[in-house]
């Protein structure tokens, strides 16, 4: 029983035992009295039990749709991993597909590799791949991508190596500008940039007549770097009283590198 229900009883029961030793307009009254106050209790309760009766509906119907909801969850939870995969597999795939087109057009044999580390503070200096000397790889060799010079082996280790970029002025190549017979020394340059950072090309004669766009190639000598490899296009040229240099903008985006090709030997089946 409901303890609203039980104290209208209990009252119930009090006045009629007390209005059985009264007179019948005394007992008319004492109903009337009655009915009265206890009416109040009696819709009051009647509300509450229906409220109650709605409170626990709505949290049944609340506990179903955490349940849905916690399912949906997972749900979701398994198709973005899906997803994750097959992005991965999509890079990997076009990956694949770079490797294979510079295999074909290139004219020599080279290892394909992954940039897999890049600190920041020399983010334009040094990079390192994932592959190493059980791979072949050995110290000064060529590195490339499908648009140019990346830079040169400095230290391989097992399953990786360490990669001096072409943007570090400790990397210097002999270069030559196409359509000219300026030769000279091309590296990168101290100090921070906001973009690509451009290289510097030095030791050209003091007549150098270059102009903008003009293409700068690898020239094979030093023995570390082979011939005809684009490093870049001219920038503008700044001439000197001894000498001239130039500025070049780098054919590869150092910004963002990913695949590159680690050169082993010129390839012997191609002329």
């Amino acid at each position: 029983m409901k303890p609203l229900n039980l104290i209208a009883l209990l009252l119930f029961l009090g006045g009629a035992v007390w209005a059985f030793t009264r007179s019948d307009r005394a007992v008319r009254e004492i109903q009337a009295y009655y009915f009265s106050a206890m009416s109040p209790f009696l819709n009051s309760g009647s509300k509450m039990e229906t409220k109650a009766r709605q409170f626990l509906d709505e949290t049944r119907h609340s506990k179903e749709l955490e349940v849905e909801l916690d399912s949906t969850r997972k749900e979701l939870g398994k198709l973005q991993i899906i997803e994750s995969r097959f992005r991965g597999l999509e890079a990997e795939n076009e990956t694949l597909r770079h490797a294979l087109d510079f295999k074909k057009t290139t004219h020599f044999v080279v290892v394909p590799a992954q940039v897999i580390r890049r600190h920041p503070t020399t983010w334009w200096q040094t990079v390192d791949i994932d592959a190493g000397e059980e791979r072949g790889i050995g110290t000064q060799l060529a590195v490339l991508s499908n648009d140019g010079l990346v830079g040169k082996i400095d230290r391989p280790d097992k399953g990786r190596s360490s990669v001096i970029l072409l943007t570090d002025e400790k990397c210097q190549v002999s270069a030559r500008v196409e359509g000219s017979p300026e030769v000279g020394i091309l590296s990168g340059q101290r100090g921070h940039f906001v973009g690509n950072p451009l290289l510097r090309l030095k030791f050209l004669s003091t007549e150098a007549a270059l102009r903008q766009g003009q293409r700068v190639f690898t020239t094979g000598r030093g023995g570390i770097f082979q011939p005809n490899i684009l490093l870049g296009t001219i920038e503008s040229v700044e001439k000197g009283a001894l000498d001239s240099e130039a500025l070049v903008r780098p054919s590869v985006n150092f910004a963002d590198l990913g695949t590159v090709f680690v050169v082993l030997s010129a390839d012997p089946s191609r002329p």
